[in-house]
């Protein structure tokens, strides 16, 4: 046989010769290194994080991966800050020296301030799921706006600190009025670093904006973490609050809370701008009635759409019994929003992506938005905006803007 007419043999004929079957070409895949705190005081929202990530990565590859890039499949580098903002550098070097073509991560402000300088001295595309401190963004802008760099790789899908604010004001007016009380003295509480200190500003200049009938009577920092907040507790009771109105953490809600009731203050409720640390199933499962009522305004996801609660049910087997929250519902966006980057990217070159972010209009997203996901001319989402929930029967439960609510909010508190 010659050799042309043996290269030409069917299929069958080779397997009948002992030859093995051609297997056909497998798609390469597309690393991203996601990068969240899944061990130290943050490690139970970073492993939501990582896990909202990676059940969106499964959902994309199984069904069929990058369809544009021949079924191009995601694959995850995983990092760890460790809770420390610093390490938000170290493991963005690590897995951009890995391979990682685009960085996703990574929940604390800090960490996530860190993790630029990488993304945009190694040209590496970042999509910031969480974290809410304006600076991040904006500072990448105005470099590339002055001319001091020229590819802007940084863009977040989540709301900033200062949109926090505007929201959070509104929410409290609305709510209020809808209660149909007149509450004068609100007490603002926060965790001092990069994102306490840039919610807590922007709830003020929100208040002073707005100017609505109730004062912002006294601001009272803590270090995060806290050993212990009675201090911090006793001055804003001394300040007679008809609203405390806390920005807290993980670590510092459960010594805040339980510190409130202790001291006995008395008051109409409590009301957070935006903090995470309060609809977490270990705060829940530790803080219990301490919790009860309490109002805060955070990304939510949007369980009106069907495609959300059979997301959330998945997430539910694969966290043992954990609700899907702001956590792992912006991480999978997040990652769901890459694979929609990708699909309509000319080419996986790091500009050819961002080109494709830029052009981002995806109507798809399971957190609750304003309307679709784009990126302005800041590389933010205008439209990524916060929901009013309130821990009822321990549970967390949207209940405004009346859109949103799946349930009536509760306001006053019952006395205890």
């Amino acid at each position: 046989m010659k050799r042309r007419t043996f290269l030409k043999t069917t299929v069958g004929g080779a397997a009948v010769l002992g030859f093995p079957l051609p297997l056909r070409a497998q798609a390469k895949t597309f690393k991203i290194g996601a990068i969240h705190p899944v061990t130290g005081a943050l490690a139970e929202p970073g492993q939501a994080c990582r896990l909202g990530a990676q059940m969106a990565v499964d959902a994309v590859n199984s069904a069929g991966g990058i369809k544009g890039k021949n079924g191009l499949k995601l694959e995850l580098l995983l990092g760890d800050t460790q809770t420390k903002p610093e390490n938000g550098r170290v493991e963005a070097e690590r897995v951009v020296s890995q391979g990682a073509q685009m960085l996703l991560g990574s929940f604390d402000s800090g960490s996530t301030n860190a993790m630029v300088s990488v993304a945009q001295q190694r040209r590496v595309p970042f999509l910031i799921d969480i974290a809410a401190a304006d600076p991040i963004t904006a500072n990448v802008a105005q470099s590339v706006k002055s001319g001091q760099q020229k590819v802007q790789y940084v863009y977040r899908n989540f709301p900033t600190g200062s949109s926090f604010g505007k929201r959070a004001v509104q929410y409290f007016i609305d709510i209020f009025k809808e209660a149909n009380v007149s509450p004068k003295r609100v007490v603002l509480m926060y965790c001092n670093d990069l994102f306490g200190q840039n919610q807590a500003r922007g709830f003020q200049a929100a208040h002073k904006a707005a100017n609505p009938s109730w004062d912002i009577v006294e601001v009272i920092p803590w270090p995060e973490p806290p050993t212990d907040l009675s201090t911090e507790v006793s001055k804003a009771k001394a300040a007679k609050p008809d609203i405390i109105a806390p920005i807290t953490r993980p670590a510092s809600a459960l010594l805040l809370f339980p510190e409130i009731r202790k001291q006995r203050v008395e008051m109409m409720g409590i009301v957070g701008p935006g903090s995470p640390g309060i609809y977490e199933a270990g705060q829940l499962a530790q803080l219990k009635e301490d919790l009860e009522y309490v109002l805060t305004s955070v990304p939510w996801a949007n369980f009106k759409n069907p495609k959300t609660t059979i997301v959330a049910d998945e997430f539910k087997k694969r966290s043992s019994g954990k609700t899907f929250d702001t956590n792992s519902g912006y991480s999978y966006d997040g990652m769901m929003l890459i694979a929609n980057i990708l699909e309509r990217a000319k080419s996986t070159d790091p500009d050819a992506i961002v080109e494709s972010i830029k052009k981002t209009n995806d109507p798809n997203g399971l957190m609750q938005y304003a309307g679709p996901i784009v990126f302005d001319e800041i590389g933010d989402n205008p439209n990524a905006v916060p929901t009013m929930i309130e821990i009822l029967g321990q549970k967390p439960v949207a209940v405004w803007p009346k859109e949103a609510a799946l349930q009536k909010f509760v306001f006053p508190r019952p006395k205890r």
